[in-house]
């Protein structure tokens, strides 16, 4: 009768431990920790990136060189090149750009003050291939994002021999 009485005892407090060891690990009762990471100062994803070294050269080569103009397109406008550059656009411009190239995509109609630009028209298709790149890799402030994250600097050229093919047919 004794052993009983004191293996009921053991089963409770071995009960009680683990009821109070339950509520702690699900969360019924919540302790506050002391984390360090929580005592640092964070940052959300590109909030406040740190801006590139000075006199660095990205992995993929150099694409230009700021203050030196315009760089030369190195990608021949092979039909290799100006399928993928189609492929590029419908993937990261079309929304914006449209279809027909108008500036007139579902995104592209519900920006305003300023619409995307017509690709077709000859202020676009007088540009030098440099500044196409450069428009696509710096964007346009307030009007359109920088695609230098997205695209590298290979398939920025490719979509540049695609954009040349765009140019409106004479009347």
């Amino acid at each position: 009768m004794r052993l009983l009485k004191q293996l009921f005892v053991v089963f409770v407090v071995l009960a009680v431990l683990g009821s109070v060891l339950m509520l702690f690990s699900y969360d019924v009762i919540k302790l506050q920790w002391v984390s360090f990471m929580g005592l640092q100062p964070s940052y959300g994803n590109m909030e406040q990136p740190l801006p590139v070294p000075e006199r660095s050269i990205p992995v993929e080569g150099p694409a230009y060189i700021p203050g030196m103009g315009a760089p030369a397109n190195p990608v021949p406008a092979d039909a290799t090149s100006i399928a993928r550059g189609a492929e590029l656009y419908a993937l990261h411009c079309q929304m914006c750009h449209g279809v027909k190239f108008d500036g007139r995509g579902p995104v592209g109609n519900l920006l305003n003050p300023y619409h995307p630009a017509n690709l077709t028209l000859p202020a676009v298709q007088n540009k030098s291939d440099g500044s196409l790149f450069l428009t696509l890799t710096l964007g346009v402030e307030g009007r359109m994002p920088a695609l230098n994250e997205n695209l590298t600097v290979r398939e920025r050229w490719d979509v540049v021999n695609f954009l040349r093919t765009l140019a409106a047919p004479a009347p």
